[in-house]
This record gives C-alpha cells, sequence and structure tokens, in this order.
C-alpha cells in the first residue's frame, strides 16, 4: 500500500491568525449552518453553544478559529439535547463541499476528483490541528483515514460521522447521488440506530474500527471537476497556506499530559514520574507547567477518569462490573466510590437514568425528523 498523501500530525503546532486570533483547532467553515441545523433537529442552538463554549458570532466567520475540543464537543452536545443520536451522520448527509469554505474550494477547483481527494487531504492539516488525515492507494480503491489526535478529547462520534460524510459529498459533487464508497469504517462502538449509516453511505459500514475511513473505488475517479480552476486554486491553497504561516503555538502541555494519562489508565494507577518521562521532562517540570495552569497531577488524573467514566457509562453494551480496570481501579468498589464522589449516584442509577432521558429524546428527535 502506498500513501498518497499521509500527514498524521503534520497539523500540531501550527497556529492560523486572523484578524490577530491564533487558530486554535478547526476554521469555523466547518460548522457552517449548525445552528440552523440544531433548530431543525428539535434543539436548542444558543443554548448547545453555551454548554460547549462556542460564541455563535465566531460562526458567521468561516476562517475565524473554534477550539478543537469546544467544536467535538458543540456536535456531542447537539446530539445528546436534540435526542438525534445521528446529529453528525445527518449533519455531514447534507453538508456541501462549498460550505467548507477554503477547504471546500481547494478540491472544488482542482483538475479531477482523484486530484481534488489529494489536495484536500493535503490542505486539511491547515484546516484542522491535530488531527489524522491520509489518503492511501490499496489497490482498487483508496482509502480515505481520518482520525482526530487530540490529548483533551474523547467522545468524537459526531465529529467522524461528519468529516466522511464531508469527503463523500466531495466525491459526489462530480459522480452524482448515487454514488457509493465500498465500504465505511468507524472507530466508535455500533450505535442504537446504527441501521441508518449504511442507508445514508449506501454502503457496508463497519465499527470498533483502527481508524475512521471510506474505501473509494478508483474507478470514475478521472472525471474531471466541473469547476476546476487552477488559478482559483492556487489563489485557495496559498490563503490557507498564509494562515497557518501567521503564527505558531507552543505543544499544550495539559493535552499531552491527559493524552498520556488515557494511554496509561489501562495498566493502573498512572504515576507522575512516568508520565512526564513519556512527555520528554522532569517530573518537578511538568508538575510546575500544571501549576501555572491551576492543576495539579492528581486532580488531572481524577478529572480523566471522570470524563473517561462518563464515555463508557454511556457505551451500554460494556458492563459496569468491566470500567474499573480500564479506569485504572484494581477493584469495583474504588470505582464505585469514586463514581458517587463524581456525579452523587451509584454507576447503576446514573446508567438507568441515563437510558430514561435517552428513550424521551429519540423518540422527540424521532417525531421532529418525520415532520
Amino acid at each position: 500500500m502506498n500513501s498518497l498523501f499521509a500527514n498524521p500530525e503534520a497539523s500540531a503546532g501550527l497556529a492560523l491568525v486572523t484578524d490577530g486570533q491564533k487558530h486554535a483547532g478547526v476554521l469555523a467553515a466547518a460548522a457552517s449552518g449548525l445552528c440552523g441545523f440544531i433548530e431543525k433537529q428539535g434543539g436548542d442552538a444558543e443554548r448547545v453553544l453555551g454548554v460547549s463554549g462556542i460564541d455563535a458570532e465566531l460562526l458567521q466567520h468561516p476562517t475565524l478559529s473554534l477550539a478543537l475540543p469546544n467544536y467535538c464537543q458543540v456536535l456531542e452536545e447537539a446530539a445528546r439535547q436534540s435526542g438525534c443520536d445521528n446529529f453528525g451522520l445527518y449533519y455531514g448527509q447534507q453538508f456541501k463541499p462549498q460550505a467548507l469554505g477554503l477547504l471546500g474550494y481547494i478540491g472544488l477547483c482542482s483538475a479531477t476528483v482523484e486530484q481534488a481527494l489529494i489536495n484536500f487531504a493535503r490542505a486539511f492539516p491547515l484546516h484542522q490541528r491535530n488531527s489524522l488525515i491520509r489518503l492511501v492507494d490499496d489497490g482498487e480503491c483508496y482509502r480515505f483515514d481520518y482520525q482526530v489526535r487530540h490529548g483533551a478529547i474523547l467522545c468524537r462520534r459526531q465529529d467522524a460521522e461528519l468529516t466522511l460524510g464531508m469527503a463523500r459529498n466531495l466525491i459526489r459533487h462530480v459522480l452524482g447521488s448515487q454514488w457509493a464508497p465500498r465500504a465505511v469504517h468507524f472507530e466508535h462502538p455500533r450505535p442504537a440506530d446504527w441501521h441508518e449509516h449504511g442507508k445514508v453511505f449506501d454502503a457496508p459500514v463497519y465499527f470498533e474500527q483502527p481508524c475512521n475511513s471510506l474505501l473509494i473505488p478508483k474507478s470514475g475517479l478521472t472525471r474531471a471537476m466541473p469547476g476546476h480552476d487552477p488559478v482559483l486554486l492556487m489563489v485557495m491553497q496559498d490563503s490557507l497556506r498564509q494562515l497557518s504561516l501567521a503564527g505558531r503555538n507552543e505543544p499544550d502541555v495539559v493535552d499531552d499530559a491527559r493524552a498520556q494519562i488515557r494511554q496509561r489508565l489501562v495498566l493502573g494507577e498512572p504515576v507522575l514520574e512516568d508520565i512526564a518521562e513519556q512527555m520528554g521532562m522532569s517530573s518537578w517540570s511538568l508538575q510546575r507547567r500544571l501549576r501555572e495552569q491551576g492543576l495539579t497531577f492528581t486532580t488531572l488524573v481524577d478529572k480523566q477518569r471522570q470524563e473517561l467514566a462518563t464515555y463508557y457509562m454511556r457505551q451500554q453494551q460494556l458492563p459496569i462490573s468491566e470500567l474499573a480496570p480500564l479506569l485504572g481501579y484494581s477493584e469495583t468498589s474504588a470505582f464505585s466510590r469514586a463514581f458517587r464522589r463524581w456525579f452523587g449516584v451509584s454507576p447503576r442509577q446514573w446508567r438507568q437514568h441515563s437510558d430514561l432521558v435517552t428513550t424521551s429524546r429519540h423518540q422527540s428527535a424521532f417525531r421532529a425528523f418525520r415532520m
């Protein structure tokens, strides 16, 4: 297999600047029409944005920046608040390439569908930081891989389904609405309404895979893009490149520490010295950097356990009895005590309440979707 474009961490350390603002994650064009779509699904857009820490004014400016954790959170929150569990899937289904701003037009102005995919993958790290993006030659097909790689982001299902929908729509722009990938892969567990994914992509969909991927047959990819414009393509590419060169950020120590802690939890209680060594610094240096952010190593570990507990508790296929070792606890009783301290209820009570709320929201969302 040959990777035409592989850049797993090319976006790390880049900072896009627009009107003096450094690019903190993803350009706001990725949220085009978001508020209207939230309302269409029966949600409260103002509330969803507020909970996720996103200023609605930013969404009016496609070259301004949204922090990637907030962007992923707003999609997850929209799914929860609206009761539409497949929010990202449906949002991506209607997301046109033109709405992606500079990145979308880089694809649209390319010479052929194949070149559009290559240019799209090459430009993506300038559009969105801390992500894997890769186009791999896999014989009769190309494999379009995508994965968020940000230490502060755990819940990213909605973003994954949205992004693969965006890539699919770039191809359908030329090959028509009947075009379908050979297969679709998602890294997250199979959701309750998983049959909808096969209908939307018109292809076999596999869950709990190593990466989010579209398997794209090569037939038809030499077709010319109807809007091919080499001059405009250069302008779009240069504009995105200039944004990326306008400033550079230092790596975020807190995000790196979060990622290392999450990786180590399955091995047991994270140790400060081990985490610091993995990050290439001394333990006292890590403690100092965390103190500068108002954190301690102990509170950071506790916070990651709490976030992971919430994530795993929402995976209904995971028995509660199996969660303790995933969070670095040697005994289920230790996990239960920590959970009650975090949420004021036992894990079993939390899941029972969550099931009731989810059922009610799904029923309301289904009625709204059918209207």
